[in-house]
């Protein structure tokens, strides 16, 4: 499903948004399929929505789809892109790399969070984006948010994700892993989010490397991630898991509302509130 809109895209916008829509119908798929393999029909539901800012009519701005499953496996999942542009409010442009002089944007992207059933089974996040101020820049990442941590689950993923950068170049999977690490931060908590993956944030300059790169990271999702929904989810759990689960829930929801970037972008510039919170939990539990 593709939201309509009014922008008018050049070529290297057009083959970003295009792309992120393919990734995200490859990974609606694979996650339905799942639900499948443990006896339930759920499905992704899809709710398409129009930028509300700066005045604009109806498409104007761009919009995105919100798409959300909550089934057998997958206790909540929100998988959403967004085609947007417009001008940011001058202040919140001093913040945006090649916006402080200008605040007119283009930005697509795919954002996904999904908050499982059993506590043995990770929850996730990913994200990738190609935005467009007075530079062209890509950024993104994914992240594994285990209530009860394995750790050869740990390592798949960042084996994974290691793999996919060292095809570019040698020296982004360690950057890429400690601004992870750093930004995946509860400052207030003094603690990591989850067990880290990859951040990467301004990649400008070569379109065709950047892109590709990126590229690179929401295929090594789909290569990193299933593999251990599919170990886990039918494991036992005991009512003590659960309310771990519930417990660090809270803490993913304060870092959410707190500090994350892509929540302050989307509040921002007029993005659809129910997409924007997706990331929430559906429980969460505070002692």
């Amino acid at each position: 499903m593709s939201e309509t809109t009014a922008l008018v895209l050049d070529a290297q916008q057009q083959a970003a948004r295009t792309w992120f829509e393919s990734l995200r119908n490859r990974i609606c798929a694979e996650f339905e399929s799942i639900e499948r393999e443990a006896g339930s029909d759920a499905a992704f539901e899809y709710t398409a929505w129009d930028r509300e800012a700066d005045g604009l009519a109806p498409g104007e701005g761009g919009g995105g789809v919100r798409g959300v499953m909550k089934g057998k496996v997958f206790e909540k999942v929100g998988v959403n892109v967004s085609t947007v542009g417009g001008s940011f409010a001058p202040e919140f442009a001093k913040s945006i790399h090649g916006a402080g002089d200008n605040p007119q944007f283009f930005a697509t992207g795919i954002s996904l969070v999904a908050h499982m059933t059993n506590p043995h089974v990770p929850a996730v996040h990913m994200n990738t984006r190609f935005l467009v101020t007075t530079k062209r820049w890509f950024g993104g990442g994914a992240d594994l948010n285990p209530p009860l941590p394995y750790a050869e689950d740990t390592e798949q993923f960042h084996a994974v994700f290691k793999d996919a950068c060292d095809a570019h170049d040698p020296a982004l999977y360690p950057e890429f892993k400690k601004w992870a690490d750093d930004y995946f931060y509860i400052p207030h908590r003094g603690v990591h989010r989850g067990v880290g993956g990859i951040f990467y944030d301004h990649r400008d300059g070569d379109f065709d490397a950047n892109f590709a790169l990126t590229q690179s990271v929401g295929d090594a999702f789909l290569n990193a991630y299933p593999p251990i929904v599919r170990k886990r989810m039918d494991m036992p759990f005991t009512a003590a898991d659960e309310h771990q689960m519930l417990e660090w829930r809270g803490r993913y929801a304060e870092f959410n509302l707190v500090h994350d970037r892509g929540t302050l972008f989307g509040l921002k510039t007029g993005g659809n509130i129910d997409a924007i919170l997706m990331s929430l939990p559906p429980r969460a539990t505070w002692s």
